[in-house]
């Protein structure tokens, strides 16, 4: 990976936290509301239908295009930065029993919370130095997602 790629990561990630980065992100239908069906959304057989219903999940305050907390917002932002639009977000602010039962599951006490094929991978502190150190590329990568950074860096070894 390129210095002058690695130096726009940094920039970019700085940008994600201020929300100034990407452009707005649509929820699929039905995101947001919660789990269905038996045991509660916040029972730990909902939690697990979530979590590996999708490549990428993500238990966040607020949706994609109006996140409600900073922290939320910077997951936001990196996962745009990569190219990520294909994800599933649910809005635990929407749902108390979602909210305690992802932290439950995890056994991580704050939301945001991003799961990649069905692991938890952190809140948006891990997620951004997995974004800094190109671990986060190399993740999306094991998903089939190809991060659109790496399209930016063949861009500017062009120039």
């Amino acid at each position: 990976m390129s210095a002058a790629v690695r130096a726009g990561w940094r920039i970019g990630a700085a940008a994600a936290l201020r929300g100034r980065a990407g452009r707005p992100l649509c929820q699929a239908a039905g995101e947001g509301s919660g789990a269905q069906g038996g045991g509660g959304s916040g029972s730990r057989e909902a939690v697990e239908r979530l979590v590996r219903e999708h490549p990428v999940v993500v238990f966040m305050k607020g949706s994609p295009a109006q996140p409600l907390c900073g922290f939320s917002n910077a997951v936001v932002q990196i996962l745009r930065l990569h190219g990520v639009e294909d994800y599933r977000a649910h809005d635990v602010l929407q749902d108390p029993d979602l909210r305690q039962g992802i932290k439950d599951y995890s056994n991580w006490p704050t939301i945001p919370q991003v799961y990649l094929n069905g692991e938890f991978v952190g809140g948006c502190d891990i997620l951004l130095q997995m974004h800094q150190n190109g671990d986060l590329v190399e993740e999306l990568k094991k998903l089939g997602i190809r991060s659109a950074l790496l399209d930016a860096e063949k861009d500017q070894e062009k120039k």
